[in-house]
């Protein structure tokens, strides 16, 4: 085959031929010869592959192999799933959606909050926060006994962020059972070794977890019979002041809401100098309000939030998420 393409496909072979003919039936002759030497490299292409390979799948002259193709594809693709449904797909815990990333095994403990996955892979447990300081024993207890099993690494939403500045992903992490799935972040705030953070992500998933935080703040459960980590109260500015760069959950009536340049003041008191308040960036406003949580709504309600102390006069909380902001009393 490849004698008869060189053959054919020389130039000097047939420059003899070109000499004698008139210039029309030399061009008609270079466009037969050119038509037949892509046919013979098709045909020893298609024979290379088939050599290495399913012709019936590679051929170029036929959609029936392209499209026989792609619906293996995809069957492969259907029997990989149901042999691994951990990996892919979305996984519904109540109203609360989130997007699986794959599979890992826990191979160690970092910290409080991060475990180390094969491979080397570090990952941070997202959505909470565990204490420093204080009883955080049941938190310790609750990894360790994590290490060497099986694990599915989820996401709150297709868009949330899948790894922090230091690399480390951030997850969901769940845990085979018998016939379920162990949500470790549940586990752990029912339990009262941790709090829900100031970023969950997806407002129905803040529902389900500070649900379960309820749970354990009720019972005085783990961080919760430490007054240190308890509620805070807003028209105790001063006790707020003290927790400064340190996450808390402050609760209060809102006085006022005011607007200022870019920012929204939402006021539990009346001296900014003192008193503690929470901002809200004005881009942020329609974010809130989609989630019911409109900032302009705020004022005379019991609310509760969430987020790292600041302090600028008087002691204040930066909203940025409307997960961050619970409203216990509605008007």
């Amino acid at each position: 085959m490849r004698q008869h393409q060189d053959r054919l496909c020389n130039r000097r072979v047939f420059r003899w031929g070109t000499m004698t003919m008139s210039r029309d039936a030399a061009r008609a002759q270079r466009r037969r010869r050119s038509g037949a030497c892509s046919r013979v490299r098709r045909s020893v292409a298609a024979l290379g592959r088939f050599r290495g390979g399913s012709p019936w799948l590679n051929s170029p002259r036929t959609g029936h192999g392209r499209r026989l193709a792609r619906a293996l594809i995809a069957l492969a693709a259907v029997f990989a799933f149901e042999a691994h449904p951990e990996t892919g797909g979305t996984f519904m815990v109540g109203a609360c959606k989130l997007e699986t990333i794959g599979p890992g095994v826990v191979t160690g403990i970092v910290d409080a909050r991060t475990v180390l996955l094969d491979g080397g892979r570090e990952a941070r447990l997202a959505g909470i926060e565990i204490p420093t300081a204080g009883p955080k024993a049941g938190a310790g207890e609750v990894l360790p006994s994590l290490v060497g099993r099986d694990a599915i690494l989820r996401r709150i939403g297709a868009a949330g962020a899948e790894q922090d500045r230091y690399g480390r992903l951030l997850v969901q992490l769940f845990v085979p059972e018998p016939g379920s799935e162990r949500w470790i972040q549940a586990d752990l705030l029912e339990r009262g070794h941790a709090r829900v953070s100031s970023r969950v992500g997806d407002r129905a998933c803040a529902r389900e977890l500070l649900a379960r935080e309820g749970k354990a703040r009720d019972a005085k459960l783990g961080v919760w019979a430490e007054p240190i980590y308890g509620i805070m109260r807003a028209d105790e500015p001063a006790a707020v002041a003290a927790e400064r760069g340190r996450f808390a959950i402050v609760e209060g009536k809102v006085l006022s809401v005011r607007e200022s340049g870019a920012t929204i003041f939402v006021n539990f008191g009346r001296r900014w100098t003192k008193d503690f308040a929470v901002t809200i960036a004005k881009r942020n406003e329609r974010g809130f309000a989609a989630a019911g949580v409109a900032p302009a709504r705020l004022q005379g309600r019991q609310v509760r939030v969430r987020g790292i102390v600041e302090q600028r006069g008087g002691p204040w909380i930066e909203a940025t998420h409307p997960e961050q902001i619970e409203v216990l009393e509605r008007n």
